[in-house]
């Protein structure tokens, strides 16, 4: 599979990051679960990116590419480029503040084992459930084969749908519960560029149904808005 792209830094500077003493009243490590107002949505962090780059044109099937190859690379991008943001976050996503998994809205994600049992668990643990997941997926060589020549399994579209709600999730529940965490170190920028490349590659290649990008459209728009704008 092609390696792993990664985001150009932008041009200009960023002055606007916020430091610990810029937010009233936070406490980190505490999630914003309970706020009325959704922070991420104002248009001074919104506008936000760590690259002028236009991502549509990091999405679209390049000339002669597999698309099962193409969703294949991508996949392992997204996985790397995430797990590494959420790792970030770690230490402000625990058990105590976080004792279930959360996304926008209050909307609860239960992990399903095995069994088909669903389990509802705290934050770590849901995402280091889904992780391990995704990690195990995407070091099958019969699911997600390295070889030239090997062929993709059938059913292959179906994992890497899994693979991208999960990705999903894990973004929406940093957006929702510590957007405050990710303002005091400064990573937003780096929020909304993956957020917006994760969408619109989504979008673009059917990976995600509408009834699960719902909970965050606001900020999908807002992001997309910003997106055409900028490129303008």
């Amino acid at each position: 599979m092609g390696g792993c792209h990664s985001y150009p830094s932008a041009s200009e500077a960023d002055d606007s990051t916020l430091r610990p003493s810029d937010i009233s009243n936070n406490k980190l490590g505490i999630n914003n679960n309970n706020l009325d107002e959704r922070p991420y949505l104002q248009p001074q962090y919104v506008c936000q990116r760590i690259t002028t780059t236009d991502i549509n044109t990091l999405t679209s099937l390049p000339p002669g590419v597999d698309r099962s190859e193409w969703l294949a690379s991508n996949s392992v991008a997204f996985f790397k480029h995430i797990n590494l943001f959420s790792s970030a976050l770690s230490e402000f996503c625990t058990p105590s503040t976080c004792p279930t998994a959360y996304g926008p809205g209050n909307i609860l994600y239960t992990w399903t084992d095995e069994q088909g049992r669903k389990l509802k668990c705290s934050a770590p643990l849901y995402f280091d459930y889904a992780m391990s997941y995704i990690q195990d997926l995407l070091t099958d060589e019969e699911v997600f084969p390295t070889k030239a020549g090997s062929v993709f399994p059938n059913g292959f579209i179906f994992l890497v749908q899994k693979v991208f709600l999960l990705l999903f999730r894990t973004l929406a529940h940093i957006y929702w519960s510590h957007y405050q965490e990710t303002l005091v170190l400064g990573l937003q920028p780096h929020l909304n560029t993956l957020f917006t490349h994760l969408t619109m590659f989504s979008l673009q290649h059917g990976l995600l149904e509408p009834e699960d990008t719902q909970p965050m459209q606001d900020l999908i728009c807002a992001l997309r808005q910003g997106q055409e704008t900028g490129s303008n």
